[in-house]
């Protein structure tokens, strides 16, 4: 007999890396997603399409092109007539006049899931701005999350989100209170924000090849038959017994070799180009200059990734004779995890050096996505810095996949 199939809601959801965890377990199946960029709107669009059997209007319907921030027109349609101008030429009729409601319509709703922006609560973003992230609107995106949970009374939901939200404290109230609050208030339980420390987890125990740590809020409805700490108890014990490295994710990627003169191929400036066949999709080495293929060259032939800090900065400063506070390069490595795949990646990768020291280059974007443990089918639609700053910014598909397979081990004893 099969299993029933629970329903969700994506919000922020991306390109869709927290969503195809979710399916990936064949237990879920999901009423709605929610994000704003279009590039990454394309990306999960597509997806449900070509991967998850939906049509193209099925799949136009569900992925809701909309600023969650306008929270009410969202969860009820009616948009303004600004608002339809923004994106109405984007989205369904139904989405138009109806909301989410509208889209979810006669379906029970089991869970919301989603991870609100997290540069505002950033330990690293907040030491770049010069008001600690004070005064950053995404401080206050989780309440867009608390009032479609208010709407559509899940049994539950996941927020996902980075362990500075733990630190987070804009308007002199931390924001682990505010969240606590906000949810209290609307018949929710979630861990006090004292135990909020014990829910942090790193992807690189969940199948995936890199360490990432984030905060996994789970929360479910007063008087259901839920239990949070059940649901974080079945999330502990899924830890894998083995660690994914580097090579096991991208150790079978073809290999790209720099050129002895940039060439200039099909309008654009090349440096490396592939040895042998290369079959995935987005799987082109960076354009690096002559400068910073030295740069690998030494960095690497000196095993720089284990020098002492202050033996990193010089190096800095002797290939470019200036002076940084922080540390510029940085290796991958083979027996290892990635660190964190980020978004900084639509900008350079000299924090993403290639180990391999005959390549002498970043990783590419399809590299970048086997480190977010994303499918190799998986396609992402647009420009080369959008396909890194979404692949960065995605939960890990792995780590997704068993989230979602906790939960279910939970619901399938209680429902």
């Amino acid at each position: 007999m099969a299993k029933k199939k629970f329903t969700f809601i994506d919000l922020f959801a991306g390109c869709g890396g927290l969503s195809e965890g979710f399916l990936q377990t064949g237990r879920f199946e999901a009423l709605a997603h929610v994000e704003w960029e279009m590039p990454m709107v394309n990306t999960l669009r597509n997806r449900l399409v070509q991967k998850w059997n939906h049509s193209e209007q099925e799949a136009k319907e569900r992925v809701v092109c909309f600023d969650i921030q306008k929270t009410d027109e969202l969860i009820n349609g009616g948009w303004s007539d600004e608002s339809k101008r923004q994106y109405g030429v984007d989205n369904a009729d139904l989405v138009q006049t109806k909301g989410l409601k509208g889209i979810v319509e006669g379906e029970e709703l089991d869970l919301i899931i989603g991870g609100p922006p997290c540069q505002a609560y950033s330990i690293a973003g907040r030491a770049q701005d010069p008001n600690s992230m004070q005064f950053d609107y995404r401080n206050y995106l989780f309440e867009s999350f608390v009032k479609v949970v208010d709407a559509f009374k899940p049994k539950a939901f996941v927020f996902e989100n980075v362990p500075g939200l733990l630190s987070a404290c804009p308007g002199g109230i931390p924001v682990k209170n505010r969240i606590f609050d906000a949810f209290e208030a609307i018949g929710y339980n979630i861990r006090t924000p004292e135990k909020l420390k014990d829910s942090v987890y790193c992807a690189e125990d969940y199948e995936t090849p890199q360490k990432r740590n984030r905060i996994i809020i789970v929360g479910t409805r007063n008087g259901g038959t839920l239990d949070i700490e059940e649901i974080y108890a079945s999330l502990t014990q899924r830890k894998a017994s083995k660690i994914t490295t580097v090579k096991d994710a991208i150790g079978e990627m073809p290999k790209f070799k720099p050129l002895d003169v940039a060439q200039k191929i099909d309008g654009k400036n090349v440096s490396h180009v592939v040895i042998g066949e290369n079959p995935f999709s987005l799987n082109e080495a960076r354009y690096h200059s002559k400068r910073d293929i030295e740069v690998f060259r030494k960095w690497l032939a000196k095993d720089m990734n284990h020098a002492s800090t202050e033996a990193r900065l010089s190096f800095y400063t002797q290939i470019t004779g200036k002076k940084s506070n922080h540390i510029k390069y940085r290796n991958l490595e083979w027996d290892k995890p990635s660190p964190t795949v980020v978004a900084h990646l639509y900008k350079d990768g000299l924090m993403f050096i290639h180990p391999d020291q005959n390549q002498l280059r970043s990783i590419t974007i399809r590299e970048a996505a086997c480190l977010q443990s994303f499918p190799l089918d998986f396609m992402f639609l647009g420009s080369t810095a959008y396909c890194f700053k979404m692949i960065g910014n995605a939960v890990p598909v792995a780590f997704a996949r068993n989230i979602a397979f906790a939960i279910t081990d939970v619901l399938d004893k209680k429902i």
